[in-house]
């Protein structure tokens, strides 16, 4: 069988017009295909399956992983014995590397820093493909044979609001494809979400995108400026990603810009984990991927109630397997068929959201900023293992760092710094006070680390 680009888009459609039953096989097929690969290829997993089943079809068999014991064993892991952390930590320094094959193969991507320890990915071209022929077959879906036409009639051109300046997994795949030409890298356009947003305001009308990709908490900003008539661009379809979306920001976003938007859960573990509905569900692509939400000792979660975590395991990057990998996320399994009829499991997510940071100007008014504008910054800074930024008072910043070991933290602290003293002044905030807290980064009850917090509101917001 021959997985081509083609191929995977044809058995994609074939298979959600054969249904649940058809999905389910490709599933446990290719969970049994993926054990038996890392079995033979992957030092570690080889030890840790000692013992199971020759096929293994049923993902409760498996152990569960994590990052932080993955990431230990790096070497032993990864099915490329050409691969070794220190080589790929030592791409992922070299931002002129970005969005280039490491080894002449792979995408090499690093996490964004919204959600605890930091991660090295590599990513396979089986992976990315089957991430391409996803999405583009959600695309068809969310915009019909007549949004499609309107695009194309607009020049398609997408407008893709990323992190800059590292190897993070959204703006390392915007790259390649620019790198490695193609129609495809005409037609999209990268916007930094560490713009200042008057700057960012200005480029978007001057660009006049068709659609519109990126960071929830930047396009709630973006909300914002439209509804204040400094943006006025009327995108088609705009797709919030990364960071978790309730169903009123949604609508709001949705009548800002009167259009249709339509969200995405994923992961850099698995960027093709799921897509949204017009229903507000995330319906997992279970012929590519299994998700699980359990509860604290790893049992299942009964559907119709939110899990202490969730375990995913990709079943196309066959290079670094993540398999029974715990997400740290809390999720919902839809006990009936979801009302938009897709075939495909359907869940809600708790986990993840983005906050956005508040300030006041000296003129009685306010400037908001995305957690992603900060949490890259310093997800970046050589010599940070964990890091959590908290807004103390209107005006106040406390930072929190565990440097990495063998890193000077007088030099990282330094570097941290510079880099947000930067990103306020350029926001016209030069007068937010930035600590250093002596303590490190406290984490949560359940057991992550929110590395982003906005100042406590006396109010909460839409549930």
């Amino acid at each position: 069988m021959s997985e081509s680009k083609a191929w995977l888009a044809r058995d994609i459609r074939r298979a959600r017009r054969q249904g649940t039953a058809a999905i389910m096989q490709r599933q446990r097929d290719r969970l049994a295909g993926m054990v038996a690969h890392v079995r033979a290829v992957s030092p570690y997993y080889r030890e840790l399956y000692r013992g199971l089943p020759e096929r293994v079809e049923d993902p409760a068999l498996l152990p569960v992983t994590d990052k932080k014991t993955l990431m230990e064993h790096f070497d032993d892991w990864v099915t490329d014995p050409d691969i070794t952390q220190e080589k790929v930590r030592a791409f992922t320094g070299d931002p002129n590397l970005i969005g280039q094959r490491f080894l002449g193969k792979y995408l090499v991507a690093t996490t964004s820093g919204t959600s605890g320890r930091r991660g090295l990915f590599v990513l396979d071209d089986r992976s990315m493909d089957v991430g391409s022929a996803v999405i583009s077959r959600a695309f068809a879906s969310w915009m019909g044979p007549a949004g499609m036409l309107r695009a194309t009639v607009r020049g398609a051109r997408f407008a893709q609001l990323v992190a800059t300046g590292g190897h993070y997994a959204s703006y390392a795949g915007y790259s390649r494809v620019v790198r490695e030409g193609g129609r495809r890298g005409k037609l999209l356009r990268a916007f930094s979400v560490h713009m200042p947003m008057p700057q960012l305001v200005a480029e978007l009308n001057a660009y006049r995108p068709a659609i519109v990709l990126g960071y929830t908490s930047t396009i709630m900003l973006l909300a914002a400026e439209q509804e204040a008539g400094r943006l006025h661009i009327d995108p088609l379809l705009i797709e919030p990603a990364g960071e978790t979306m309730t169903p009123h920001d949604t609508d709001r976003v949705a009548r800002a810009f009167r259009t249709t938007v339509r969200t995405v859960y994923a992961a850099t573990e698995c960027m093709h984990l799921s897509t949204g509905c017009a229903e507000d569900w995330y319906h997992v692509n279970s012929d590519w991927a299994v998700l699980e939400p359990v509860d604290a000792d790893h049992r299942p979660t009964p559907p119709g109630e939110f899990s202490h975590t969730v375990l995913i395991s990709n079943l196309a990057n066959r290079v670094q397997p993540f398999l029974r990998y715990d997400l740290g996320d809390s999720v919902l399994l839809r006990p009936d068929p979801c009302p938009c009829g897709s075939p495909l499991p359907a869940i809600r997510v708790r986990g993840r959201a983005g906050d956005v940071l508040t300030f006041p100007t000296g003129n009685g008014g306010h400037v908001s900023l995305s957690p992603l504008a900060f949490g890259t910054l310093v997800d970046r800074t050589p010599g940070i293992e964990l890091f959590q930024i908290e807004q103390t008072a209107p005006s106040t910043l406390r930072v929190r760092l565990l440097p990495a070991a063998g890193a000077d933290p007088d030099r990282a602290w330094q570097a941290v710094l510079q880099e947000l003293t930067r990103l306020l002044a350029g926001s016209g905030l030069g007068h937010v006070t930035v600590q250093r807290a002596e303590e490190p980064p406290r984490q949560a009850p359940g057991g992550k680390y929110r590395t982003v917090i906005p100042l406590a509101s006396p109010a909460p917001g839409p549930a």
